[in-house]
């Protein structure tokens, strides 16, 4: 491998082979500062990977290595896209001043115990959280702890979209955080590559499918704790994810009752909570009035698109966010908190216009 300039990163990717490895090398690939480095998968290793990312033209010759610590030593940032449980391990062996991005879930919960409840194994730690935009009760932004940070946990896909969907309101005071429902479209990339019945094109084509239904999907922990640091002093929220037949994206439709003492809030009212949390933000849209998020206008990009409205009648507050759950989901959101950890533009290597049709 040649040496790497001085002004370039090397970035080494474990789990290249997977959607989320694959994702993030793609954005890599255009990224003015970073140098691909290692390659690592494991049932894969000693393929090429243009066998399993063929899209990837630029590194299709790159053979994928095992995924050890000595394969990913000497680079300046690692990222992990392994199964769930498989990070610890790895980064605990990985040098202190090396920027480790953790696409998995292993590092995101403060909470041991939810870790233990929901996934069923020991808690690796919890690292700093890797979503810029999250607000926290006294106004500020989450960004402020990802700068100079050497360990990231980059946020579930579902959890970015409804955190970003609801935060504005929770933050404001103006919704009930105990009185949430969140129903969300979800493409079939969100689920892996698992080679699994209900996953194949033949069950999933022409058919929507609910999943993790009724308290049991492992991102509400990880959405209580992002509206608690938004200043809710207690969540509920029934959450409940739907497969429909498109292989990227997040649609999230998530409601809230208003607030004692908000319930004579009107539409202009309402947005304007919204307009005033992300009218700064590179990557999240509150779109025009009357004008919705699709999952389309987001596709290859860092966008999150809002909307927000008031459903008078029934005294709630209604929101739809739309995502691609591998990019503003996983990856680019994995680059944007890597960009600020590093001191770079937060933007770079990242682009806000999707793909159409």
């Amino acid at each position: 491998m040649p040496s790497t300039p001085p002004d370039r990163l090397r970035v080494a990717v474990a789990g290249a082979s997977g959607y989320a490895g694959g994702e993030f090398l793609r954005l890599a690939a255009r990224h003015p500062r970073l140098e691909v480095g290692a390659l690592t998968a494991h049932s894969n290793a000693g393929s090429r990977l243009g066998e399993l990312q063929p899209h990837l033209r630029s590194l299709a010759d790159r053979v994928l290595e095992p995924t050890t610590p000595e394969v990913l030593a000497g680079h300046d940032v690692v990222v992990l896209g392994l199964p769930h449980g498989a990070s610890g391990e790895i980064a605990a062996q990985l040098p202190d001043d090396v920027l480790v991005l953790d696409l998995g879930a292993d590092h995101r919960l403060a909470s041991a115990a939810d870790w233990e409840a929901f996934y069923g194994s020991a808690h690796a730690g919890t690292w700093p959280y890797g979503l810029p935009e999250l607000v926290r009760a006294d106004g500020s932004h989450q960004r402020a702890d990802l700068a100079g940070a050497r360990r990231i946990a980059v946020p579930g896909c579902n959890v970015t979209a409804v955190t970003l969907g609801l935060q504005p309101g929770v933050a404001a005071g103006l919704i009930e955080p105990t009185d949430l429902v969140a129903v969300l479209a979800n493409g079939y990339s969100g689920a892996g590559k698992s080679l699994k019945p209900h996953l194949l094109a033949a069950e999933g084509l022409g058919a929507a499918s609910p999943y993790a239904v009724g308290g049991t999907h492992r991102h509400i922990p990880e959405i209580t704790q992002n509206l608690r640091t938004a200043g809710a002093a207690d969540v509920t929220i029934s959450f409940t994810p739907t497969l429909v037949p498109m292989s990227r994206g997040i649609l999230a439709t998530a409601t809230a009752r208003l607030a004692p003492g908000r319930r004579d809030a009107d539409e202009a009212a309402v947005r304007a909570v919204w307009e005033d949390a992300y009218g700064a933000e590179p990557f999240v849209e509150l779109l025009p009035a009357g004008q919705w998020p699709s999952t389309a206008a987001t596709l290859g990009s860092n966008t999150a698109l809002v909307q927000v409205a008031l459903d008078a009648a029934a005294g709630r507050v209604v929101t739809v966010t739309a995502i691609d759950n591998l990019v503003k989901g996983t990856a680019g959101q994995a680059v944007q908190a890597m960009n600020i950890a590093l001191g770079l533009p937060e933007t770079a290597g990242l682009v806000t216009e999707g793909v159409a049709p």
